[in-house]
């Protein structure tokens, strides 16, 4: 199969002008999508917004046999029925039309749970192909899937794949090459009250869309307001009807109907797959059915969360990364040989010295910047990534969700936030990004603040780990304090904004061992990630810096900062260190990784100084990721808000402890 560049169409454009029939991928998320979509149109990819939203869709082509598709990778969504933004987006993908095949993806081992958003699919009069992706871990623990049965029961094609290893995937183009719509397919009755409502509003849907009358009918009832506007404006639509239906039948029903439809859905799921799909019966009593367990109880899952923290961040991420390989890379590479080469070549063959000054000496691109990114914030980030991806495909976050479900609730967030609460230790920047996927605008706006205030990046956090590594009781004094602030932030901020309490649902896959292979492209992906999108945010930083020692503005604000150094006990020479933090946070930890490295820091000044810099303004790169989500003014105010309450939160740490006498 060979891949080409993809279009640049947006999610409500349909592709005919390109003369391409068009695939768009749907599930909810870990199921590997992403995985299949890079299988099909390997890595020439375009990710964009969707016009008017935040929200990213990525798009690209593939060749089945002769013909060229069009294919896009949705957000992940769990129903036609939409709760969050990506999943309205996705939703409004399938609405606008103009798709020749919907490939709807499931996790095999999970299918009978997730077959009812098939049906979904199949009534909205969709051209899907139900994908059994990871069909080869189904079979590796014992379960059996009929697709020929499991065809015949939903009138539709059904492929087994597995997108990693390429199993299957022959089959499935065989699939989307020869695609019909099928003439007959299953017919879901929800009762006498909602059937006689679906069948009133169903004249009243607009015609020639992505999704049936019937569906639309069916969302209306459910109580989705896009399709109830769509409703209002649609041309012979009787609203006075309409209005008079769903009064009837909310007066007729003792439960909501989206509970009923929902209940129902999942009841001929399970019928399906009675006969299609068997598991051995000792699975949830299996090793890791058993682990799975112990990781949602807070009994046990607090201990087990300790041991991945110390094991996966500390020692992993901590001493290894910010310890061992940046040591080598650092010590014996960059000071050894890269600098002392550069500055003499400089030295020998540029006599001005401010250009000598950009490349080398002290604050140069090479010296400075390239010696940060690759020598100290690289090993980090890539033993991050490594930890977290291993994570990931354990099937762990979703047990972690759910055991801190009610924490976060008292700080006006839900279980689901953990995923970019975690991710925003690889970066705050991306986790920022991630934030779109939960449900309110106010918990993106509180999860926003706390990744901005109190969730080190995994380059800041391991050169911390790797400086308190040696003096436990700084890090203690680091730890309980950041997550003090965490919760008491969180708390406050949720008692200040009004809003719902936040509703929480998250499909939970079953624990297994890290496939190495998803582990190795999960890894791969985000280390491009990095040298695509932050290597030349360092090179930036490293020219502004250069620019501000030109101007000796630097020299200005430098003198400004060290008396607020010591305000809060440290050495004026740290305020180098918290200059760079404007550029990027790991830019200034590194600085102070520097500083402790020569001595110049006391354990106290340590707890300080790690405290503070944790709390101190978010990156330019975060900063615009928070203007882009959020907007300028909300951006703003954050920026403004964490600034000072960093220097008074170091101020307060260290008066407590010369107050209390206390040594680190």
């Amino acid at each position: 199969m060979s891949q080409k560049s993809s279009c640049g169409c947006h999610g409500g454009q349909t592709c005919t002008e390109s003369g391409l029939r068009k695939i768009v991928m749907v599930g909810c998320p870990n199921v590997g999508k992403s995985a299949l979509f890079n299988r099909l149109t390997g890595s020439y990819v375009v990710v964009s917004n969707y016009p008017g939203t935040t929200v990213e869709v990525a798009r690209g082509k593939c060749r089945i046999g002769k013909e060229e598709f069009l294919v896009e990778d949705t957000p992940g969504m769990y129903s036609l029925l939409p709760i969050t933004e990506e999943e309205r987006v996705s939703r409004d993908i399938l609405h606008a039309g103009g798709t020749d095949v919907v490939l709807h993806v499931v996790d095999a081992k999970n299918l009978k749970r997730m077959v009812a958003f098939t049906l979904q699919l199949i009534e909205a009069e969709l051209p899907v192909i139900l994908v059994l992706n990871m069909i080869d871990e189904a079979e590796r623990l014992g379960i059996q899937i009929d697709t020929r049965l499991l065809e015949k029961k939903l009138g539709i094609p059904v492929a087994a794949i597995s997108a990693l290893s390429g199993k299957g995937i022959d089959s499935l183009n065989g699939k989307i090459a020869s695609y019909r719509q099928p003439v007959a397919s299953p017919k879901i009755h929800y009762g006498e009250a909602i059937e006689k409502a679906v069948n009133i509003l169903v004249p009243n849907m607009p015609e020639s869309r992505g999704l049936s009358q019937r569906a639309m009918a069916l969302l209306l009832i459910q109580g989705d307001a896009a399709i109830g506007e769509e409703g209002r404006k649609a041309k012979g639509s009787s609203f006075d009807l309409v209005n008079a239906a769903l009064t009837e039948l909310e007066a007729g029903l003792e439960n909501p109907t989206n509970y009923l439809v929902s209940m129902k859905l999942h009841e001929n799921a399970s019928a399906i797959c009675e006969d299609a799909f068997s598991a051995p019966v000792k699975g949830s009593n299996s090793v890791s059915g058993i682990i799975g367990r112990w990781t949602m109880r807070p009994l046990t899952g607090v201990p087990i969360l300790l041991l991945v923290l110390y094991f996966g961040l500390y020692k992993f991420v901590g001493e290894f990364g910010a310890g061992t390989i940046v040591d080598f890379l650092e010590a014996d590479v960059f000071e050894v040989y890269v600098n002392p080469w550069i500055n003499g070549l400089l030295t020998a063959y540029v006599p001005w010295a401010p250009l000598r000054d950009l490349i080398g000496m002290d604050y140069g691109i090479v010296t400075l910047g390239i010696r940060y990114a690759i020598a100290i914030i690289l090993p980090i980030v890539g033993t991050f990534f490594i930890a977290f991806s291993i994570i990931e495909d354990s099937g762990y976050l979703p047990r972690l969700a759910l055991l801190v479900d009610r924490v976060f609730k008292k700080i006006g967030l839900n279980g689901r936030a953990v995923i970019p609460m975690t991710l925003g230790f690889g970066c705050d920047t991306m986790a920022t990004m991630v934030t779109r996927t939960l449900e309110t605008k106010r918990e993106r706006i509180i999860a926003t603040l706390l990744l901005a205030l109190a969730i080190p990046c995994s380059a800041q956090l391991g050169v911390i780990l790797g400086m308190v590594a040696e003096k436990p009781a700084a890090m203690a004094v680091w730890g309980g304090f950041m997550l003090f602030i965490f919760l008491f932030i969180g708390f406050l901020t949720a008692r200040l904004m009004p809003g719902a309490r936040p509703n929480f649902y998250m499909e939970v896959p079953p624990m297994r061992m890290p496939r190495p292979g998803a582990v190795f492209i999960k890894t791969y992906t985000r280390m491009q990630w990095y040298f695509v999108e932050i290597l030349p945010l360092f090179i930036l930083a490293s020219v502004l810096i250069w620019l501000g020692n030109l101007t000796r503005t630097f020299d200005v604000v430098t003198s400004w900062l060290s008396h607020v150094m010591g305000w809060i006990g440290l050495p004026k020479e740290a305020a180098v260190a918290f200059l760079f933090g404007f550029f990027r946070r790991d830019y200034g930890a590194a600085g102070l990784y520097d500083l402790q490295q020569a001595g110049a820091l006391t354990g106290n000044q340590l707890a300080v100084a790690v405290i503070t810099l944790t709390l101190f303004v978010p990156c330019v790169a975060q900063f615009l990721m928070m203007k882009k989500e959020r907007g300028l003014k909300m951006a703003c105010g954050m920026a403004l808000f964490i600034f000072p309450f960093a220097f008074l939160a170091g101020g307060m740490v260290n008066g407590m402890l010369n107050l209390l006498g206390v040594q680190l």
